[in-house]
């Protein structure tokens, strides 16, 4: 693989932007290397002659001074091609690059090249220096977190005799001080310096810093100075190092982030949360649990920088190699060095502040297990499975064979032509319809999935997946192919159009097949063993119970996803209450629908329907009600309408004698329809922006084609209408009525896995303009900073 594709794969996709831009920089080469081919003198001679223009060095060579800094040049000053100054930019150190041949023909292009070069790396630099500044706030903020689970881990396991045990350390620390002050006084300057840095360690209770001077040198700091900051200061440092567990206690409070019911509702009536600590093993174990995994969050934004740091050097220097290769000159070497003295090359911040964490989590978090410890910090990365491909192709093609299959029976036998297909269509048909729409959902999520993937959307992010739990398309492919088999030979095996002449009654074990799948659908679902992604299935299930509660809990991303999805699925909801009705009152017997007659199934159409709706709605509420954000208030009264458009068809439909319901129908989903699309392509695309300068969609794309953003606009809109088939009573002579609506259903999950891509894409570019790779996580314990000063 080249480099360049190299580098992109391997972004973080959210800072794409702060990356050097190494395509931009080769394209600048190119030009260098046209010029070049249009007739430019061969290279060796053109350094001989720039030679003959440069400045006489003399013929007494001049010795550096020793106190002189080291040049980034080369040392042979009539080689030289560039020159690196230090300069200041915006209040921050930048770079700045003089090129020393522009006079030469065609050195107007390296002058740009290098203008561009040092624009790129300071680019980098900042930023790297920006994202570096704020580990080390965080580093300090979870310091203080991981005191305080000390504090607090002492308080839960030992509560009675950690005062004895403090003041051993105490006097423990004193007696090693004194001893080290006895010993220092005849020890050689290296045994000195050996026992600094060990008992500096006993204090900060770290592991012995890397990088130290093998002499024993310690920064100039000499034997009486450590003495008297021992004597003198040792009290002050030895707290604010390794503060007394009850004064950490006595600032202590607990941040109440888990969001309930209960929260939510004492939250609404004022009621004031506990925030004193309740020093039991539960709430150690809670704690814990929080830490440890702000800690793994923290180590994986660690390993990112660390990552950005190396591609990005890595990428200056193969650029560099790359003008030294076209222009036949020996310019990188000065260049890298300074790259390698710079923030970027140069800093091990980053490097350290990992160590630091690995150490701290493998003693508090795995018990000094390092294997375990660094296995939670650097899971292995999930691996393609040959197995879940084969699989994958195994029931796919055994789909395709069963839908070829049912189509050969139905001509074969001529099923449609008998006098039981009508009643087949009433009853069996919107039963096996309800796997067909979520398979089709399916296979749309997984081919977002994959563009998802081909595009560097980070979705697995967006979603808040587990690292290494996300499924590909692949798996989601094998899930769906699986269902819809299972689903096929069912149909297969229940083709049935007549009853049986002598006991006039159908066969009731294949008329029970629907229920069964669907039960063993939603066993596998619950199934609570490591089978069957059950991260992914538990995940799901979370953001369901989350959806069918939505007031009562903080609303996130894949929350109102999960809801919008079942927006799109209002005729599989209508399949569930039909399974209700049809196996609850014993209609499978004779294959009959009362349903449709009754006033109690009549009744409910309206509330099942309406049920993805009202969780949107309210969410939107939620949102309205913490974030005060207007726009949450029109993003509900857009789903309202839809309520109420839905709720008068669904009225108009099993009533079309009365006039009025028509009315309303059609005022009702004209108003919902428009409001719907455009909220769609302005607020969950991004897109229809005038003074774009990708002229009605926005000024970041993704996709290398403007034609498929207003292909997708336009299927949108056409696809928003297909109500019009509800309202008009379109039919088709050759197809049944529960086909057509089938159809139309069909239509708008299309619609919805459209809507999925570009919305992620939107929500994907938003991250990169903010520059966020990280999801904030909530700490467990909150100091009162005031007192922290008095202290």
């Amino acid at each position: 693989m080249k480099f360049g594709k190299e580098f992109m794969a391997q972004m973080v996709p959210e800072w794409q932007a702060a990356y050097m831009d190494y395509n931009f920089l080769k394209m600048q080469l190119k030009e260098i290397q046209r010029f070049h081919a249009r007739g430019r003198p061969a290279a060796h001679l053109v350094k001989q002659k720039s030679t003959l223009y440069r400045a006489f060095s003399g013929l007494i060579p001049r010795q550096k001074s020793q106190r002189q800094p080291t040049s980034l040049s080369s040392p042979d000053e009539e080689s030289q091609v560039i020159v690196v100054n230090s300069v200041a930019q915006d209040g921050s150190p930048g770079y700045e690059t003089r090129f020393l041949m522009s006079e030469e023909e065609g050195g107007e292009y390296e002058l740009v090249f290098f203008r561009r070069l040092d624009d790129e790396f300071n680019k980098v630099n900042k930023f790297y220096r920006s994202k570096v500044d704020e580990v080390l706030k965080e580093a300090d903020v979870l310091t203080k977190q991981m005191n305080a689970l000390i504090a607090f881990r002492i308080k839960v396991e030992n509560p009675n005799g950690w005062e004895d045990r403090s003041n051993d350390i105490n006097r423990l620390s004193s007696d090693v001080a004194a001893s080290w002050a006895t010993l220092s006084a005849s020890a050689p300057s290296g045994a000195r310096a050996a026992s600094r840095r060990v008992f500096k360690d006993f204090l900060l209770d770290v592991e012995p810093t890397c990088g130290r001077q093998p002499d024993g040198s310690s920064n100039g700091e000499d034997d009486n100075a450590i003495h008297q900051t021992v004597e003198e200061k040792k009290p002050n440092n030895f707290r604010a190092t390794r503060p007394e567990p009850l004064q950490v206690l006595d600032r202590l409070k607990i941040n109440n982030t888990l969001e309930t019911p209960r929260s939510t509702i004492k939250g609404f009536l004022n009621v004031p949360n506990r925030t004193e600590p309740n020093f039991n093993k539960e709430s150690l174990k809670k704690v814990e649990e929080r830490l440890k995994r702000a800690l793994v969050v923290f180590y994986n934004k660690l390993r990112l920088l660390k990552s950005y740091s190396f591609l990005n050097t890595l990428a200056f220097s193969k650029i560099m190699k790359k003008y030294d290769k076209i222009t036949s000159r020996d310019a990188s070497k000065a260049y890298l060095k300074m790259v390698d003295n710079s923030y970027l090359g140069s800093s091990d911040e980053v490097s350290r502040l990992m160590e630091r964490v690995e150490h701290t989590f493998i003693k508090h978090f795995s018990n000094g297990n390092r294997s375990k410890g660094m296995g939670i910090l650097r899971p292995k990365a999930k691996r393609e499975q040959h197995r879940v491909t084969f699989f994958m192709g195994f029931f796919g093609g055994c789909t395709v064979a069963l839908v070829l299959a049912l189509i050969l029976i139905a001509r074969a036998r001529n099923l449609l032509d008998k006098p039981g297909a009508t009643q087949y269509m009433e009853t069996m048909f919107p039963l096996y319809s309800l796997f067909g729409f979520v398979v089709l959902h399916m296979l749309m999520y997984a081919a977002n999935i994959y563009f998802w993937r081909r595009y560097r959307v980070n979705y697995a992010f967006i979603f808040g997946f587990k690292q290494g739990t996300e499924l590909g398309y692949r798996e989601v492919l094998l899930l769906s192919f699986c269902l819809a088999t299972l689903a096929l030979a069912s149909v297969v095996s229940n083709l049935d159009m007549e009853m049986d002449p002598k006991t006039k009654d159908y066969k009731a074990l294949t008329e029970l097949i629907p229920l069964a799948l669907v039960v063993l659908v939603l066993i596998i679902f619950i199934y609570p063993f490591n089978i069957i992604y059950r991260s992914s299935r538990f995940f799901f299930l979370t953001c369901l119970f989350h959806c069918i509660c939505a007031p009562l809990y903080k609303v996130t991303l894949p929350d109102f996803f999960l809801a919008d999805q079942l927006t799109s699925q209002l005729q599989s909801f209508r399949s569930l209450e039909f399974y209700v009705c049809y196996y609850g009152w014993g209609d499978y017997k004779l294959r009959q629908n009362t349903c449709s007659t009754s006033d109690v199934f009549r009744a409910f159409s309206f509330f099942v329907v309406a049920i993805p709706y009202w969780c949107r709605l309210f969410q939107c509420l939620r949102r309205l009600f913490e974030e005060k954000d207007a726009m949450q208030g029109y993003n509900a009264l857009k789903y309202f309408s839809a309520l109420v458009a839905i709720s008068v068809r669904t009225a108009y439909s099993l009533d079309r004698g009365k006039i009025n319901w028509n009315m309303m129908a059609w005022i009702f989903s004209i108003i919902a329809a428009i409001y719907g699309t455009y909220w769609d392509l302005v607020f969950d695309w991004g897109l229809l922006q005038r003074q774009s300068k990708n002229r009605w969609l926005r000024d970041k794309l993704l996709l290398p084609y403007k034609s498929v953003y207003f292909g997708a606009m336009a299927l949108n809109v056409l696809l928003r209408f297909a109500w019009l088939q509800t309202v008009l009573n379109f039919q088709v002579s050759f197809l049944h009525k529960e086909a057509m609506i089938t159809i139309f259903a069909s239509l708008e999950i299309i619609r919805r896995g459209i809507w999925n891509f570009f919305r992620l894409e939107n929500e994907h570019l938003n991250n990169v303009g903010a520059y966020r790779a990280f999801k904030s996580v909530p700490l467990p314990f909150n100091y009162d900073e005031d007192e922290d000063k008095d202290d």
